[in-house]
C-alpha cells in the first residue's frame, strides 16, 4: 500500500511538474546562414543581409501541454529590453512550416525594429510532438509562448503583440478569445469564415479540415464555427486593437472573408483597421513594402510607444 500511495503521489507530481513547465524552453539551437546564401536570399529579399545581422534566430523546442513542441525565437542582436510579438505562421503540416530563411523573413524582419519574436511550428510539426488540429488544442501552443516570453531575460511582456498570417489568423483570432494580454494584433489574409473557404475550395475541407479536425464529420458544423471568427469576433479581447490586411486578389483566403470579420468587429465596436489591397494575392507581395510599413506603425504604436486605445463610441463635431 505504500508502494502504491507513492506512486500515485509521485504521478500526480509528474503531472503537475510538466503543466508548470508551459513555456519552458527544452532545447535551442542558434541558426546561422552562410555568405552564399545571404547574397542569393538578398537577390529576393531586399536588406536581409543587414537584418541577418542586426538579429539572433534560434530553432528551439518548448513544453506546450507536456509535448515538445517546435519553434522559433528572434531577439535583436543589441542587449537590452523589447517589446515582444507572438508570430503565427500559416498553412498546415509541412506546408507553410517555417524554415531558417522563413523564420528570417517574417521573424528576422519584426527583430529588426527592436522586438523580440517568438513563433510555434504547432504540435506534430517540423518534428514536434502530438498532432496539430488546425484550431483546436494547438491553439494553446501559441499561448504557451506567453510564458516563454516572460522567461526571456529581453523581453517586456507588459509590451506584447500577436501576429497571424492566413491559417495564422484565425490562431490569433481564436487566442484573443482567451486572454486580455497582448496590446495590439496584426492579422494578414486572415481566415475568419470556414464555411466561406469550403465553398471557394472544396480540397480544404477533404484534405485539412477532416485530416486534422478530431471527430470532424460527426462534428462538422460547430468544429467548423469553433474556427470561424465572424460567429465570436465580440469574444475577442477588445483592449487589443486589430490591423487587418487583405488582397482583393487572394484565391487561398477569400476577400469576404476580412469584409465580413470587419463588419462584425464594427458591431462589435472592436477597435480595427481593415486595409484592403487592389489586386493583392495571399501574401501582399505586390504591397510588401507598405504592408512592413503598416505594420511597424501598429506595433510600433501600440507596443513601443504604448499608445492609448481609440474611442469607439460616437464623438466629434
Amino acid at each position: 500500500m505504500f508502494s502504491i500511495s507513492r506512486l500515485f503521489f509521485a504521478a500526480i507530481l509528474f503531472s503537475v511538474h510538466l503543466f508548470a513547465q508551459n513555456g519552458a524552453i527544452v532545447s535551442q539551437a542558434p541558426v546561422h546562414f552562410p555568405a552564399d546564401t545571404l547574397a542569393k536570399l538578398s537577390e529576393r529579399i531586399p536588406g536581409v543581409i543587414e537584418i541577418s545581422q542586426a538579429v539572433k534566430l534560434q530553432e528551439i523546442t518548448y513544453i506546450s501541454d507536456g509535448l515538445k513542441v517546435k519553434g522559433y525565437l528572434a531577439t535583436p542582436a543589441v542587449e537590452g529590453i523589447y517589446p515582444c510579438v507572438i508570430l503565427n505562421r500559416g498553412g498546415n503540416r509541412d506546408f507553410g512550416a517555417l524554415s531558417p530563411k522563413r523564420a528570417l523573413f517574417w521573424m528576422g524582419r519584426l527583430a529588426s525594429w527592436g522586438y523580440v519574436v517568438v513563433a510555434s511550428q504547432y504540435r506534430g510539426n517540423a518534428g514536434g510532438e502530438g498532432q496539430e488540429e488546425f484550431g483546436g488544442a494547438d491553439v494553446n501552443d501559441v499561448l504557451n509562448l506567453i510564458p516563454l516570453l516572460a522567461d526571456q531575460p529581453s523581453a517586456d511582456t507588459s509590451r506584447m503583440g500577436i501576429y497571424g498570417w492566413s491559417r495564422g489568423g484565425m490562431m490569433t483570432y481564436l487566442a484573443l478569445t482567451k486572454t486580455n494580454k497582448f496590446k495590439a494584433a496584426v492579422v494578414g489574409a486572415g481566415a475568419a469564415n470556414a464555411f466561406k473557404n469550403i465553398e471557394q475550395r472544396p480540397d480544404m475541407e477533404k484534405y485539412v479540415y477532416a485530416e486534422l479536425i478530431p471527430d470532424y464529420w460527426e462534428h462538422r458544423e460547430s468544429a467548423l464555427k469553433a474556427r470561424s471568427a465572424v460567429f465570436w469576433a465580440d469574444k475577442l479581447a477588445k483592449t487589443t486593437p486589430l490591423l487587418l490586411l487583405h488582397g482583393s486578389a487572394d484565391w487561398r483566403v477569400p476577400p469576404e472573408e476580412a469584409l465580413e470579420m470587419s463588419n462584425r468587429l464594427y458591431e462589435a465596436k472592436h477597435p480595427f483597421r481593415l486595409v484592403f489591397f487592389e489586386g493583392g494575392d495571399h501574401g501582399l507581395r505586390e504591397h510588401r513594402t507598405e504592408v512592413d510599413r503598416l505594420v511597424k506603425d501598429w506595433l510600433d504604436g501600440y507596443l513601443r510607444d504604448r499608445k492609448p486605445l481609440p474611442n469607439m463610441e460616437p464623438h466629434g463635431r
